[in-house]
């Protein structure tokens, strides 16, 4: 079963009362930053109050990310010996960020493995989260993607992937001036989503830093949830209902799906005559009308709705 991940929380490492505040949100995953949100200076400070906060706070119900530097730092051991040392029994996964090829998820296999054997940890209990943030790593996503049984997410990095490809845009997440048609991010979003389903991942969109507009947001994570992305980064507390909202199917769709599987799994019964095409109302269901209703009604499940007493046709 996978993680319910449709807000992706980001909380800056060098600031305890956030840290604090996140606990109490609702957020389906909260990760916790010592990269681009912590001044260098920071950093080690930083490390101290993560594994603070994973030890002693109440994160029920949340899922607990460290976002550590990329392997091209000078950081980047030291904040996973320090992070999996001090909380690694509270930690859900380990974000690894600028990811350029598979052999960086390789590497943080190994230094996990290590980490968990000399702590006493089930080894492979810590899981990865990749994330795409250059032209390199977009072009490797696939093998990426399949770089380690640990692995659980794709996300897309939309700052710095724009600024590795010259985007003429200074608003993130954005369609650049000029793009007058189409979306500029639909090639990127669909080769990670192809990426991550081919290897049983979830992708995740990344942030909209216009934090003050919920409306923006939302329109932003329309476009990601609709070719099937599983969630969305929220940087401001009130981005996270609108992403809860956006990726969670609406309840008519998730009555009708539900209702689809119902009448197939009848179909295809003895009692229902063992059909493997039936007609409902309108619309002839197949088994692959069910596979889509499952997804659906995966989702609708994962997101705690339940069908409602009218629901039928």
């Amino acid at each position: 079963m996978q993680r319910p991940r449709r807000s992706c929380l980001a909380v800056p490492g060098s600031n305890p009362r956030m840290l604090e505040k996140a606990q109490g949100l609702s957020a389906d995953q909260v990760f916790l930053d010592l990269e681009d949100a912590v001044a260098p200076l920071a950093k080690a400070g930083a490390r101290d109050n993560i594994v603070a906060a994973l030890n002693t706070g109440d994160w029920r119900g949340k899922t607990r990310v460290v976002r550590v530097n990329d392997w091209t730092t000078a950081w980047t051991v030291h904040d996973v010996l320090a992070i999996v040392g001090g909380a690694g029994a509270n930690l859900d996964c380990v974000m690894l960020p600028k990811v350029q090829s598979a052999e960086h998820i390789v590497a943080l296999d190994l230094l996990l493995t290590q980490l968990e054997r000399t702590y006493g940890l089930p080894v492979g209990r810590i899981g990865i989260e990749a994330q795409i943030e250059n032209a390199r790593g977009l072009v490797n996503v696939d093998a990426i993607a399949a770089a380690s049984p640990r692995l659980e997410t794709v996300i897309f990095g939309p700052a710095d992937f724009m600024a590795s490809i010259n985007m003429r845009s200074l608003v993130v997440g954005e369609q650049p001036p000029g793009y007058d048609t189409g979306d500029a991010y639909h090639y990127i979003l669909m080769r990670i989503l192809m990426a991550a389903r081919a290897n049983d991942l979830q992708a995740i969109d990344g942030p909209y830093l216009q934090v003050r507009d919920t409306e923006a947001f939302r329109r932003v994570a329309a476009r990601s949830a609709a070719l099937g992305f599983d969630g969305k980064w929220a940087l401001h507390p009130d981005q996270i209902a609108a992403a809860n909202e956006e990726y969670t199917p609406p309840q008519a769709d998730y009555d009708r799906a539900e209702h689809i599987l119902d009448a197939y799994a009848f179909a295809t019964s003895d009692e229902g005559g063992r059909r493997g095409a039936v007609m409902l109302g309108d619309e002839m269901i197949d088994e692959a009308s069910r596979k889509m209703a499952l997804v659906i009604a995966t989702k609708g499940r994962a997101a705690g709705l339940t069908r409602t007493a009218t629901a039928g046709a």
